[in-house]
Formats: structure tokens, sequence, C-alpha cells
């Protein structure tokens, strides 16, 4: 087990170092005159030098990246260009409100997307039929729609949530709950539609395999062969969507924090990237990569404990 984790721990450092090479060398390729861009258009020509100089962009590119490089692994991703506030310090003040709304539509998405998986694939006729055409549907609707048309029910008409704003966890529970259930929902829709599919699937091709009736006809009840040795041998193709669909959370939670006026990591993205404030993209960047690979690195643990022969793989 320890060798598995190693090898999982070095091919997640080996990424994050490929992704955040090749997100650097695009940015600066691709980001025009940034001095320009922080100064104005009616900045003189010799300020604009100045503040290139300053930022020490008339070096060569890979002279930068060493040094932006060097930096990043002790923690250090500089400071904005536009607000002058340290990078990790802007990242992790917001990283918490965008994790407990992914987190969650993630742990929904898990718990719905089992029931309705595994109630599809035993029932089957017309409950797996309208499963399936309730899942397709749900992954077909974008989800803003689905954020803008819970907003207008349940906040605007019903008056149930508030439509806007966030409350922390440490100031009020009820509060934070009120302010995270309608884009924790909005999220996971569309998860829980791609998922279910995935466990359905699984579960269907699981219950036609010779140990399933070689169980059954040892005396083992129906629902005992399924929760017990069903689901564990299906859990690992549905884990491994589920960790895809965490991914898509995250870039799903840039706009659902917009439209819930949220002050997560979404409303810095989208601004960080429209003003061009590359340390600050930079750092977001390398943050989302090491989520992703963390999260990566728990699945495959899951699948290693579900199925010991994917730590040989």
């Amino acid at each position: 087990m320890f060798g598995f984790i190693l090898r999982r721990l070095l091919s997640g450092v080996v990424l994050l170092f490929v992704i955040s090479t090749l997100a650097y060398m695009l940015l600066y390729v691709g980001g025009g005159n940034i001095a320009r861009r922080i100064l104005g258009q009616q900045a003189t020509a010799e300020t604009v030098a100045q503040k290139t100089t300053e930022l020490g962009l008339d070096r060569p590119l890979l002279v930068q990246y060493i040094d932006w490089l060097s930096h990043a692994v002790t923690g250090d991703f500089g400071t904005s260009w536009f607000t002058g506030e340290m990078v990790s310090s802007g990242i992790t003040s917001r990283l918490g409100v965008t994790l407990s709304i992914v987190i969650g539509a993630t742990v929904i998405t898990a718990i719905v997307a089992v029931i309705i998986g595994v109630w599809a694939a035993v029932r089957g006729g017309w409950v797996d039929k309208v499963v399936q055409g309730v899942s397709i549907l749900g992954f077909a609707i974008p989800g803003f729609l689905i954020a803008l048309g819970l907003v207008t029910l349940f906040a605007l008409n019903l008056k149930w949530f508030k439509p806007t704003g966030y409350v922390p966890l440490t100031e009020s529970a009820t509060g934070w709950l009120a302010t995270v259930t309608l884009p924790i929902i909005a999220l996971a829709i569309g998860g829980i539609a791609g998922v279910a599919q995935q466990v359905r699937g699984s579960v269907v091709d699981a219950l036609q395999r010779d140990y399933v009736r070689t169980l059954r006809s040892r005396g083992l009840s129906f629902n005992r062969v399924v929760f017990k040795h069903v689901l564990r041998n299906a859990g690992g193709p549905a884990l491994a969507v589920l960790a895809v669909q965490f991914v898509g959370l995250l870039g799903g939670a840039v706009i659902v924090e917009r439209i819930f006026a949220i002050p997560g990591l979404g409303q810095v993205a989208v601004t960080a990237t429209s003003q061009g404030d590359i340390p600050m993209v930079m750092g977001l960047v390398v943050a989302i990569a090491a989520m992703v690979v963390i999260i990566n690195l728990l699945i495959d643990l899951l699948q290693g404990w579900l199925n010991p022969k994917v730590r040989l793989a």
C-alpha cells in the first residue's frame, strides 16, 4: 500500500509541474503588454517601461519562470498586480467558501446517485426508463439555468432562502446552511445525472456475473448480495466518474458563485482572468490542480480498498 501511495503522489507532483509550466507559458505568451494593461492606456511609454522593469517582465521568459517556481515551491506565489494582496492569502481566505459548496455538492451527488442508480438497476422496467430520462434531462440542462430557476422559485417567489450572499459557518450554522443550500443543489443536479448513469450500468453488469448466482444459490438474500458484494465491485467505475465530476463542479462553481454573489474562488478567478492578473491566476491554477490531485489520490485509495488488484496496476 505504501508503494501504491508513493507512486500516486509522485505522479501528482509531476502533473502539478506540467500544468503550472504550461499555464505559465500560455499566460505570458498571450498576455500582451501586461504593464500597459495595469497602468492603462493613458500611461506614457516611459512609465510603462519602468513598470515592466519593476515587475521583471523585461527578463527572459525562462528566467521569470524559474524565479516564480523557486518561490512557488515554498508557498510564495507573489502579490496581485492590481490589488497588492498576497496571492496565497487571497486564495486561502476564499478557498473554504468554494470547498464548502463543492464538497457539499459532491457528497449529495454520491448519495443520491447511488440510491437512484441502484434502484433503476434492480427494479428495471418503467423505473429504469424514468430514472434514465430524468438523468439525461438533468445532465442536458446547463447549470446556470438550474441556478437561475432555483433562485427564482425558492428565493424570490417562495422566500425560503436568500437569493444572494454568504454567511460563514463560524458566524451562524443556520445562516450558512441557508446560503449554501441552493448553490449546492444547482451544482449537484448535473453531477447526479452522470454518476447515476454510471452506477446503474455498473450494477446491471455486476448482477449478470456468475458470483451473484453463486451467492444467491448459497442462500444469501438479494439485498445482501447487492449491498455487500455488487456495490463493492461496481464502486470502482462510479468513483472514477465521481472524481471527474468533482473537477467539473470546481468549474461550475465559478458560474454558480457569480449568480449567488458568493465570495469564493469563482469571483477571484473571473476578476483575475479579465484583468490579466497573472500571479493570482497562477496561484489559482496551482490550487485547483492540487485539489484535483488530492481528490484523485483519495479516489485511487478507495478503489484500491474496494479492489486490491488496482494497487498492483
